[in-house]
């Protein structure tokens, strides 16, 4: 398989659920009900499951190596390579997901939810802007 259309793939597996990810935060977290807030939660999930692989795959196109390939990992070279702005907000990201997986209080949903709007979804925004600039100057 081509490496390069891996990339290409997820980098549109990413720019999907950024799209889904909008409509779901369009309106205030205020505003939004408690099935709208579980619905941005996925898309928020989903998000940053697709945002670290497409860092992962820019990063070992361009020939970087990473060992171990796990998520934070990946993240700190990004951050490295200068592709994501602060790498702590996507370690955040990633409690934050955990907390999801082992609470379901409505606590940690409108935390979540709060971060989304505020910190998470802007740093997942510039993630996708970077990407796509690379991938435009490199022709892929």
């Amino acid at each position: 398989m081509n490496t390069g259309t891996c990339r290409n793939e997820q980098l549109e597996n990413f720019s999907r659920g950024l799209s889904l990810l909008r409509n779901a935060m369009a309106r205030s977290p205020e505003a939004l009900g408690a099935l709208e807030k579980e619905g941005a939660i996925r898309r928020f999930e989903y998000c940053l499951d697709t945002g670290w692989k497409a860092a992962r795959e820019f990063l070992e196109n361009s020939g970087l190596r990473i060992a171990p390939v796990t998520p934070r990992e990946v993240i700190r070279q990004a951050a490295a390579a200068g592709i994501v702005a602060n790498a702590q907000v996507w370690i955040d990201m990633f409690n934050h997901r955990t907390l999801l997986a082992h609470n379901y209080d409505g606590v940690v949903i409108t935390e979540v939810i709060s971060a989304l709007a505020t910190r998470y979804s802007p740093a997942m925004e510039k993630l996708h802007e970077s990407l796509t600039a690379q991938a435009h100057s490199s022709g892929v």
